[in-house]
């Protein structure tokens, strides 16, 4: 295969491989995995025509729409039904603008507002332009309840801690994203929301009972299944009430016995496409291994095992079919239920619509930004004064966790000094104030503002002890400082002007910079 200079390959040539016996295609076909660099590499072509029917997307595959959109035809030159994956949830979770930040809020700021009319045109105009680019599968949306205020890797993806709101946003969510032709794959089953460990780094457990989950948990995925979600993403948490034994992606009880189970005998009924979340993440590779953990997800009930998002070659593709198929013939899986898995893999390929989804669908540019600016809620002494003047930025920045990811760019900086040419900004962390402490870091803060107004930015400022102190010491000294949370507004609004604004999103920051400027609605 030669590769073009730009970095995409032509969609013009199939590769040829040897046809692999029905037993591995299946192994390959229940696979979603990803792949480094921003065109398709050899070994991924080769296994998608032995069978692989799936590929994940992230950000380190993509850098334009005009790039994606190459990428993903040469794809469907090797696979014309290939299903095309992609976290992109909007809001903090982007890949398809990782390196600028997301066009459209995130979830809570849609939870805020409140109209689902508005959550479902925000999706359908996310899955509008998915689709335009040959994306037909968004690991979205997160349905989770975010009813631990502490909760490390949810916060601003869920749409709230209420679970009537999150359930009709939720459905409101998969009908949009559908209606362009894109597969909603409505996660974490069976609820991540009232965890305080991130999956990503060890197993969570909840502690809540069967009727705390099915009034609580469970409300949006039912909403969810009801609303026709093709996909529904297991969660790798523990429920003792459920299963004492194993996490959810590789319970039977929750997969099998709860997700498949018909609404009489109390399950949700779900005959969709079941989907790990990643396999890599420590709460099963740390404690199953990933080839384990894979066998066991499809014994379960699960129908695609999602890697890649940090193992991402060739190896981990051939590790997981060979385990799967060893599986099979050593007697542990049983081979119907792979082939099952397999089937519905490919009856939803049939679904999708691909390029072609986008046509019926009008263009809603400005969609993401009408929302951010109806999610802020603002709050002012009225001592208030709005800037006139280019301020001093200082962000005080938490470790961003996995999911997010430290590539996204978050604040308001950028924003402001559109607005206000001059605006300087520094950022503050957790280190920062270990290095100098409370006093000094707040100088430095002080002196580098001079005369400027300053505008704080913090994110979940009622999780972090040292970004909440080091807000008090500046109140303190400046109580005419602007105060924007960009993360979930847990703790009471502060100084002159506080503006929340539900989430990190690119258009968030743009709504806040409006207000702080005095150009937007309640300036």
């Amino acid at each position: 295969m030669t590769t073009l200079a730009s970095g995409t390959t032509p969609p013009s040539r199939k590769t040829t491989a040897q046809a692999p016996d029905a037993l591995t295609r299946d192994a390959l076909t229940v696979l979603q995995p990803g792949f480094t660099g921003t065109s398709a590499p050899d070994w991924l072509l080769r296994r998608i025509g032995e069978g692989l029917a799936s590929v994940g997307l992230f950000g380190r595959n993509i850098t334009s729409p005009e790039q994606l959109a190459a990428l993903t035809a040469r794809l469907r030159a090797e696979r014309e039904d290939i299903l095309v994956a992609i976290d992109e949830e909007g809001g903090d979770v982007t890949r398809l603008e990782a390196r600028a930040g997301s066009s459209f809020p995130g979830n809570l700021a849609l939870g805020a507002v409140d109209d689902t009319d508005l959550t479902r045109a925000v999706a359908r105009e996310l899955g509008r332009r998915l689709a335009e680019c040959g994306v037909n599968f968004n690991w979205a949306p997160s349905a989770d309840v975010n009813s631990n205020p502490d909760n490390p890797v949810i916060g601003v993806r869920s749409f709230g801690a209420d679970p009537a709101l999150v359930a009709r946003h939720t459905a409101a969510y998969v009908e949009g994203l559908q209606s362009a032709g894109v597969v909603a794959c409505t996660k974490h089953f069976p609820g991540h929301g009232d965890t305080d460990v991130d999956s990503h780094l060890d197993l969570p457990r909840i502690s809540a009972g069967l009727d705390t989950l099915h009034s609580r948990e469970l409300a949006p995925f039912r909403a969810a299944v009801a609303a026709g979600t093709r996909a529904v993403m297991s969660a790798h948490i523990l429920l003792p009430a459920l299963d004492p034994a194993r996490p959810a992606t590789l319970s039977p009880a929750a997969l099998t016995g709860l997700l498949r189970a018909p609404a009489d005998q109390g399950g949700l009924g779900f005959d969709g496409l079941i989907v790990t979340d990643g396999m890599e993440m420590r709460a099963i590779s740390g404690t199953y291994g990933i080839a384990r953990g894979s066998v066991l997800a499809i014994a379960a009930g699960a129908d695609a095992i999602c890697v890649g998002g940090g193992l991402a070659d060739e190896d981990i593709v051939l590790r997981l079919r060979d385990a799967l198929v060893t599986a099979v013939r050593d007697g542990e899986l049983a081979e119907e239920r792979l082939a099952e898995a397999a089937a519905r893999v490919r009856a939803l390929a049939t679904w999708t619509s691909g390029p072609g989804a986008v046509e019926g669908t009008a263009p809603a540019p400005e969609i993401g930004l009408t929302a951010a600016r109806r999610a802020l809620t603002i709050s002012r002494r009225t001592t208030h004064q709005p800037l006139t003047a280019p301020p001093f930025v200082a962000a005080f920045t938490p470790v961003a966790n996995i999911a997010v990811g430290d590539e996204t760019p978050w604040g308001l900086a950028a924003e402001l000094e559109r607005l206000l040419p001059g605006t300087a900004t520094a950022d503050y962390s957790a280190a920062t104030m270990a290095e100098l402490g409370t006093p000094a870091m707040i100088a430095n803060v002080l002196t580098a503002a001079a005369d400027r107004r300053i505008v704080a930015v913090v994110r979940d400022v009622h999780r972090h002890p040292w970004m909440a102190d080091a807000l008090g010491a500046l109140l303190a000294a400046r109580p005419d400082t602007v105060v924007v949370e960009m993360g979930v507004p847990q703790a009471p609004p502060a100084g002159a002007l506080h503006i929340a604004t539900h989430g990190a999103a690119r258009v968030c920051g743009r709504a806040a910079a409006e207000v702080v400027a005095g150009k937007g609605a309640g300036g």
